[in-house]
């Protein structure tokens, strides 16, 4: 059986509209080898994938629907290995409504950074979740070009 989690991107706006001025937040696990990533988790029996995605945000960031603004048009699918185990991460992506805000860490991460893209993906490591960040920025740089 493939290992199902959900979560978002989240990403916060330092000024507008330049490409430099968006941070990603990334939280380093307290478990395990320490990586970083972004807030996510296993999908609970019973539980569609967006709920999964919120409450795991809620619980690992301290982030709510009242602090995210969801971007409408993006979901990216990760698939990999874990233990000899299949395992598909879906991820939505997400705008931090006060960038000032305050993020409140579970007992699940021990730290939590915002990066600029190019800090971001030398933390991430994996190289599926650097590509998904470029195309998180990508994505976003051609949203600013339309308006």
């Amino acid at each position: 059986m493939m290992l199902r989690a959900c979560g978002f991107i989240i990403f916060r706006r330092l000024a507008c509209c330049s490409p430099g001025d968006i941070e990603y937040l990334l939280l380093q696990t307290s478990y395990g080898e320490h990586h970083w990533t972004p807030p996510k988790g296993h999908v609970d029996p019973g539980e569609d994938d967006l709920t999964t995605a919120w409450r795991e945000t809620q619980e690992e960031a301290g982030l709510g629907k009242e602090h995210l603004r969801m971007v409408d048009g993006f979901l990216h699918r990760l698939h990999y290995e874990v233990r000899g185990k299949e395992k598909e991460v879906l991820y939505w992506l997400a705008e931090l409504r006060d960038p000032s805000m305050n993020v409140t860490l579970s007992d699940e991460h021990q730290d939590y950074r915002w990066a600029r893209l190019e800090e971001a993906c030398r933390l991430a490591k994996y190289r599926d979740l650097q590509d998904t960040l470029k195309d998180v920025q990508h994505f976003l740089e051609k949203g600013e070009r339309k308006k």
